[in-house]
């Protein structure tokens, strides 16, 4: 039986990790939930889904409730058979969002055991990982997919790097459950950035092989990482299968036209340059990982009322309460983005041990932590350089598959929280061992500390130097006059004073703890806690700035987060099927109209492609008869009375017969042609049809087709005429999904008008109904569920190796 005992640090660790999650989130313990921006408009989106999900017990997997309608793989769809999404929820027990809080603890606890680092000092590293601000950040604004993904990056390296030690049973099974919990939080630009850094890990891996001679094992450790990997992904099967399925659809995917709403060709075929990188963190701003307001911070700081912009607002004439406004908002950010919510700061703590460990560790570990932080740095530079567009930046997007795909390059500085800190903790774990003289344990400490705090002390000597000049300051001068500007400035230098004397402050505590312990005057238990608190300070104090008790708010805000106008109750006593157009804010970068009523617009990264194409070419325009044509019967408008409700008597309805067919070769026409002819008479169909469609129609006016029964996965429609007809449903089509059926038979639906459903119906009364059953979840539930049991049996055959093995000892 295993020795219960060597269980208990570890249980108070993990005890620990609840504690100080609950702690820094403590609102929740109050009934509060936080404030997420990104989880509101989520809220929105998916609520026909969840109340669907509710009433009846079925998944949907189709909303109508956003841009005409859309799958709901990227909405938080349930699947069959998907227990590593019930794993995760297990591991996530505590109340959101602490509970992202203790997954990166307990993910970075996890790859410090598999380094054999010390559980006293794996603590204090996992709380240097998961207390960095931008960690805390993602948190307090709701990108939670980012976060998710994030903490389980450690895991995946753990299963690794038990794998490369020969552990392979072991490390099989950590790298599979960590994949597959990867791939799960759905966020593919962070897992492929874990891919990069995995990468730099082979390849140094490999060199190290090379020079011991070890090239056969290091292919057979590949080998059990890659099945590892394969069932991993199969575990995820539904959702990957679904995913790739509706890119192909979606604004991810590669576009069906060639042009663009003016008639221009189109050049590119990834995301543009401008787009990929206009989120690129400048040279200089990345000394903000140890200086957190080295560019003044956020692009709204609160810099309270004892600054020189408040003193300069009230000079201007405003009241003390509006310059007091002014100042917790303060354009203090003075780097190269056009918007930072916060600087991604490690700790100057962090820091200082980071680069101590740097001249204290040797071998593979150090290299490829190296390596992989010095990529992760130069590409989050994006198009910044030393003289000139970033070469690597280039290189990447041109010929790295996939890279073109993300944007925000500055967010590949998540590497850099994770291989800092970790390369740090790893240090402190080697300075307490006896491996190591005393002799390289003082100059590690002797040089660290003078690069350190020789660096610190050099910005404090160039602040004279530098201008503190923001993009958008011409633009206040304009508005506020000189006299602002040189005050805004003056508080821009003092913030970049302070932080950096507060740098070189806990750079110094942590110098002389060392110091302390490396002359016999500290035990080593307390060099521990000192690091602890000391790591502690630094970065709460950071993170309190951005997320904090403000940012939580009663939880009947979070339950219903969207304000409900007379308009919409206006315009919910239309008990029939229609779409709404809130013209009121941004429509397609909203989930508030679909909260309530089945909009045309929404709020999501991979809005439908042939969606957008429309709003591009058309309804940004308000070109009428494409909106009736997607039957939007109600605007919400901006009136001088408020926000009103304006009805669209023109709106085509749920389905209507058609006078003929406009037959056309190119997508590009299909989409153009759509201004030149009456859409209500007229359905423009693309020739890769013809063999589908039949011509044999004659129109009748006396054609009745009536929805007379709605679900979001399932539509039915009462049909009567004389002759045979070509029927126009205001539908989305979907071919991979939706069904159509006359009178319980099924038959093939087109796609017509460049975005809606179409068919052949006979003469005579009918019942047409569509339903949503995607034959991408059937499948890719068999293959979960046949590689879970797979997982499961192996899982069973290495616990019984081990305790044979154990017997046998």
């Amino acid at each position: 039986m295993p020795d219960i005992k060597k269980f208990i640090p570890h249980l108070l660790v993990l005890a620990g990790f609840v504690v100080l999650s609950l702690f820094y989130f403590h609102p929740i313990l109050q009934g509060k939930e936080i404030y997420q921006s990104d989880i509101i408009q989520y809220i929105g989106m998916a609520k026909e889904q969840n109340d669907f999900r509710e009433q009846t017990g079925e998944e949907p997997y189709w909303t109508d409730s956003a841009f005409g309608g859309m799958p709901t793989f990227q909405l938080g769809a349930y699947y069959p058979h998907n227990y590593i999404k019930k794993l995760d929820s297990a591991l996530r027990f505590l109340p959101r969002p602490a509970d992202y809080l203790f997954l990166y603890f307990i993910g970075f606890y996890i790859l410090l055991l598999c380094l054999k680092i010390d559980y006293r000092v794996a603590f204090v590293g996992s709380l240097a990982f998961g207390f960095s601000t931008y960690l805390i950040i993602i948190l307090g604004i709701g990108h939670n997919a980012k976060a998710h993904a994030i903490a389980y990056m450690p895991v995946v390296l753990a299963g690794i790097i038990t794998i490369f030690r020969n552990r392979n049973v072991w490390g099989f099974l950590l790298l599979s459950v960590g994949m597959a919990l990867e791939i799960q939080a759905n966020h593919f630009q962070m897992t492929y950035y874990l891919l990069l850094l995995v990468v730099v890990l082979g390849i140094v891996y490999f060199i190290d092989a090379f020079k011991k001679a070890w090239i056969g094992n290091y292919f057979k450790s590949l080998g059990v990482m890659v099945l590892a990997v394969i069932l991993a992904l199969a575990m995820n099967a539904t959702s990957l299968l679904a995913t790739s399925e509706y890119a192909n659809y979606s604004t991810r995917g590669e576009s069906d036209l060639s042009i663009g709403p003016d008639g221009a060709p189109k050049t590119e075929s990834g995301l543009s340059y401008d787009y990929i990188t206009e989120y690129s963190y400048g040279i200089l701003e990345s000394f903000n990982l140890m200086v957190p307001r080295l560019l003044g911070g956020g692009s709204s700081e609160n810099i309270g009322s004892d600054s020189n912009l408040y003193d300069a607002i009230l000079k201007l004439g405003a009241a003390p309460a509006q310059a007091k406004d002014f100042a917790e908002s303060a354009p203090t950010y003075w780097g190269d983005q056009p918007f930072v919510g916060a600087p991604a700061y490690i700790g100057a703590s962090v820091i200082f041990l980071f680069i101590f460990a740097l001249f204290l560790i040797k071998g593979r570990l150090k290299w490829w932590v190296v390596g992989g932080s010095i990529l992760a740095l130069i590409l989050s530079w994006g198009k910044n350089w030393f003289a000139g567009s970033n070469p690597v930046t280039n290189l990447f997007i041109e010929f790295v598959p996939l890279y073109d795909k993300f944007r925000a390059v500055s967010s590949i500085q998540v590497l850099l929280e994770l291989c800092l800190p970790l390369l740090a903790i790893v240090g402190l774990h080697r300075l307490l061992s006896n491996k190591i003289s005393s002799e390289d344990k003082l100059n590690a400490l002797k040089y660290s500390g003078f690069i350190s705090g020789g660096l610190l002390i050099f910005f404090l000597l160039l602040s004279s130097v530098f201008d503190f000049a923001g993009a958008n300051d011409s633009l206040y001068r304009e508005q506020f006059g000189m006299d602002f500007i040189n005050a805004l400035k003056q508080d821009r230098k003092d913030i970049f004073f302070s932080d950096v004397m507060r740098s070189l402050l806990f750079t110094g505590i942590g110098v002389g703890l060392i110091w302390a312990f490396l002359k016999n005057k500290l035990q080593i238990n307390l060099l521990i806690a000192g690091f602890t608190v000391l790591i502690l300070v630094d970065l709460i104090g950071v993170d309190r700035r951005y997320v904090n008790s403000d940012d939580f708010v009663q939880s009947r805000k979070i339950n219903q987060p969207f304000d409900r106008y007379t308009a919409d109750d206006q315009i919910l006593e239309d008990k029939t099927h229609y779409r709404v157009f809130d013209v009121s804010g941004s429509p397609f970068n909203t989930g508030r109209t679909s909260y309530y009523h089945n909009a045309l617009g929404g709020y999501h990264a991979a809005k439908p492609g042939r969606i957008q194409d429309l709003f591009d070419f058309y309804i940004a325009k308000n070109d009428m008869e494409i909106l009736s044509m997607l039957n939007v019967k109600y605007f919400i408008v901006p009136t001088e009375n408020g926000v009103q409700a304006q009805q669209n008597p023109q709106a085509f309805g749920n389905a209507w017969a058609v006078e003929t067919i406009k037959w056309v070769d190119t997508q590009n026409e299909e989409i153009q042609i759509l201004k030149d002819v009456n859409l209500m008479n007229t359905a423009v169909v693309n020739s890769e049809f013809k063999d589908v469609v039949s011509n044999e129609f004659v129109y009748s006016s006396s054609t009745k087709i009536d929805l007379v029964s709605q679900k979001p996965n399932e539509l039915k429609y009462k049909y009567e005429a004389d002759t045979a007809q070509f029927i126009v449903f205001s539908e989305n089509y979907y071919q991979p999904g939706w069904q159509a059926y006359i009178d319980g038979k099924e038959v093939d639906h087109i796609q017509a008008n460049y975005t809606l459903r179409a068919m052949n119906v006979p003469a005579g009364n009918h019942e047409i109904t569509f339903k949503f059953e995607p034959q991408v979840v059937e499948t890719g539930s068999t293959i979960v569920l046949i590689s879970s049991i797979l997982f499961g049996l192996i899982l069973l055959g290495g616990l019984g190796y081990e305790l044979k093995n154990r017997d046998q000892i």
